[in-house]
């Protein structure tokens, strides 16, 4: 019997992200609780996913494109709701989304060039710090407090959150906090990201046309 890869159990978690990500998107205006609650769970599904191909030995190129595309349309409309928000910030808004974009997509590209189903896949004899980022627990914490980064940017702008009477501040500017050291850190992997992608890309060209 031939395999349905659109029900494989790791895309199923794929499809309930993206209906997650627009319950988010359609509470973001004006009900931040619901808005950054479907958000984060939706973010928080991505770490399922994996598992779930793993498991079930369902690894797939269609998976890993709609994880990757899932990924990157969450973050996109989070900081396009950011830029309405802050918009004395848009133009820094608009520089990382494009960050964002070309980074992701040269490297998957580049992965596709190279043979691979998915931008995670990493060669030994890559970039070190790019092979660093990729292990799985250090790239679930880039991601996650990025995300925080971005999810506490938005909850500000309703409210500074519960209060911490030790600190004289609410919770949602210490996430901010926290999460900032992190986001930082991931733009600069993005950047390590496109530049590497980008000679991968560029060396695997050299070789396909001596070869031609």
């Amino acid at each position: 019997m031939e395999e349905n890869v659109f029900l494989f159990a790791p895309n199923i978690i794929g499809y309930v992200r993206v209906i997650t990500l627009i319950i988010s998107l359609y509470y973001m205006p004006t009900t931040p609780q619901y808005a950054a609650f479907f958000y984060l769970l939706s973010n928080f599904l991505d770490a399922f996913d994996g598992m779930a191909a793993r498991k079930f030995n369902q690894t797939s190129g269609f998976g890993a494109v709609l994880d990757m595309v899932t990924d990157r349309c969450a973050t996109v409309c989070l900081m396009v709701v950011l830029s309405s928000f802050y918009p004395d910030y848009m133009l820094g808004f608009q520089l990382l989304i494009l960050l964002d974009i070309f980074s992701h997509w040269f490297q998957m590209y580049s992965s596709l060039m190279r043979g691979e189903t998915s931008h995670k896949f990493i060669d030994l004899s890559a970039n070190p710090i790019m092979k660093f980022y990729y292990e799985r627990p250090v790239l679930f914490i880039m991601c996650a407090g990025n995300e925080l980064f971005f999810s506490s940017l938005y909850l500000l702008y309703f409210t500074s959150g519960p209060m911490l009477p030790m600190l004289g501040f609410g919770l949602w500017w210490l996430v901010l906090f926290f999460s900032t050291p992190i986001f930082v850190l991931k733009q600069l992997i993005s950047v390590i990201q496109l530049i590497v992608a980008s000679q991968n890309i560029a060396s695997l060209d050299i070789a396909k046309r001596a070869n031609s």
